[in-house]
């Protein structure tokens, strides 16, 4: 080992070596013996001897999906025929660190050792680097360089391609300065790397699991507001106290009659059905509803975007599926003008109106987000005109009932809900004076658990901040 510190140099630009670095930290832990170039410590994309697997040998199949972003975590359980992986696949073997290239997998941290391969070998994406380790470099120190937030970093400086398709070129590894202790040291650094990482690993593991609890209480606290034990029901009350009150079947009849008196002018009001449902199981006062009955539901359209005059310097609002995994939608990122308001099959809807995603994404369909301002939807949306008293209760009771619309929900492959669906999800309805008291418990409760759960996704934050705080340190050398 030398007898003076050595001074890190950068992670360089192909071509260059050994440039002054510009991530100096101290760090008195670490024994460097020398600075050198990425390819003398491992082989970049190494070659293949392909006289020595026969066609019908069983390798391991790695796709990109299956390298986990930022924990080194890769799934090796698929298998292919030699066979039909030989040509148009990247090969690596038992121990060789795999490092993803492209965009947006090489920022996002896809890099890992691959380890348990069938008959050692494996073969996957065109995205990957492969690192292959010489003698008396330890995989894992390898691994962690690679993985630092620093190095992807500076990686990502030196892309190359088309915007969306951008790689890292080999050379840039080649080149690239690590610093390279004795094995012994290297295996050191890894085992104090681990040992916090397991602490890390640990603590975000609980924060997680406080996390899913919260998830299900948050579920508990929606299932008992629309089921009568949240608060106590207006029906002990009024007993309690001597006095008589309105039951939901009167509110329901109320609503109704209120609808229908809005309704002149538009033709014959379509009295809704009463939904089946089973009175027994609902709270003393308490009535089936349906949200045919307690709301106007309509939805939208997407004009023709080759006509400019429904699009360009447009003013109107115009809001597609997306929005409801906000919860509010008190924006837009695109607008229509008045002319698609008036020429197509689009609806100017008022703030307060419910929105129900029928198809879209993910976990979008049947999603619930309430519109903040005036405006226009796509076809993908239901929008609930409900009226203003029991708007609150209903939008909780939607959000509770999310899994059970995506399970009504028709179709093949991927199924949709539809107006017809949407219309007949039958609602317990409480007496007014009751749904007051269960909406502001909810909000209450609701807004203890946000407190909690933003408090979580802060230290989750944290925790990756000290996790590449830890890689970037052990990496660095004295000044």
């Amino acid at each position: 080992m030398s007898g003076q510190p050595q001074t890190a140099a950068p992670i360089s630009q192909p071509g260059t070596k050994c440039a002054p670095s510009r991530h100096q930290v101290r760090n008195d832990d670490i024994a460097v013996t020398r600075m050198v170039p990425l390819s003398e410590a491992v082989e970049v994309n190494p070659k293949l001897d392909r006289s020595l697997f026969s066609d019908d040998l069983d390798v391991s199949f790695v796709p990109m999906a299956a390298v986990e972003a930022t924990s080194g975590v890769i799934d090796v359980t698929t298998t292919r025929k030699y066979a039909d992986v030989k040509k148009g696949y990247t090969h690596f073997r038992e121990s060789d660190v795999l490092f993803a290239k492209v965009t947006p997998c090489m920022e996002n941290g896809k890099m890992a050792i691959a380890r348990q391969l069938r008959n050692g070998v494996g073969f996957g994406s065109t995205e990957f680097h492969v690192l292959r380790p010489r003698a008396d470099v330890d995989a894992r120190y390898i691994y962690y360089f690679v993985s630092s937030q620093t190095f992807r970093k500076e990686a990502s400086g030196h892309m190359t391609g088309a915007v969306g398709l951008r790689r890292v070129p080999s050379a840039f590894l080649e080149d690239s300065v690590i610093p390279l202790p004795h094995i012994d040291e290297q295996r050191r650094v890894v085992a104090e790397l681990e040992k916090q990482f397991s602490r890390l690993d640990e603590a975000v593991a609980n924060l997680k699991r406080v996390k899913a609890n919260l998830k299900r209480y948050k579920a508990s606290v929606l299932k008992d507001a629309v089921e009568g034990r949240l608060v106590p029901t207006e029906a002990e009350l009024a007993r309690s106290e001597g006095r008589s009150c309105e039951t939901g079947e009167q509110l329901l009849q109320r609503i109704l009659e209120t609808r229908r008196s809005q309704w002149s002018g538009r033709g014959k009001f379509r009295t809704p059905q009463i939904p089946d449902g089973d009175a027994a199981c609902l709270s003393d006062g308490w009535t089936w509803s349906s949200i045919d009955q307690l709301a106007d539901v309509g939805t939208g359209a997407t004009p023709n975007r080759s006509n400019p005059a429904y699009w360009d310097a447009g003013d109107v609002p115009w809001v597609t599926s997306g929005v409801v995994n906000a919860g509010y939608v008190d924006k837009a990122s695109e607008f229509v003008t008045r002319r698609a308001l008036a020429e197509t099959n689009l609806t100017l809807y008022p703030s307060g109106t419910l929105l129900v995603a029928m198809y879209g994404e993910g976990k979008t369909r049947g999603k619930c987000a309430e519109l903040r301002i005036p405006a226009t939807t796509n076809q993908a949306l239901a929008a609930l005109q409900v009226n203003e008293d029991v708007r609150g209760y209903v939008r909780h009771f939607l959000e509770l009932n999310y899994e059970q619309m995506r399970k009504v929900a028709s179709g093949g492959v991927q199924p949709n809900l539809n107006l017809s669906l949407v219309r007949s999800v039958a609602v317990p309805l409480p007496p007014l004076a009751e749904q007051v008291r269960i909406v502001a418990e909810v909000d209450r409760r609701l807004s203890l658990l946000r407190g909690v759960e933003a408090e979580i996704d802060v230290n989750l934050k944290r925790s990756q901040s000290l996790r590449n705080a830890t890689l970037n340190k052990a990496f660095s050398v004295n000044q």
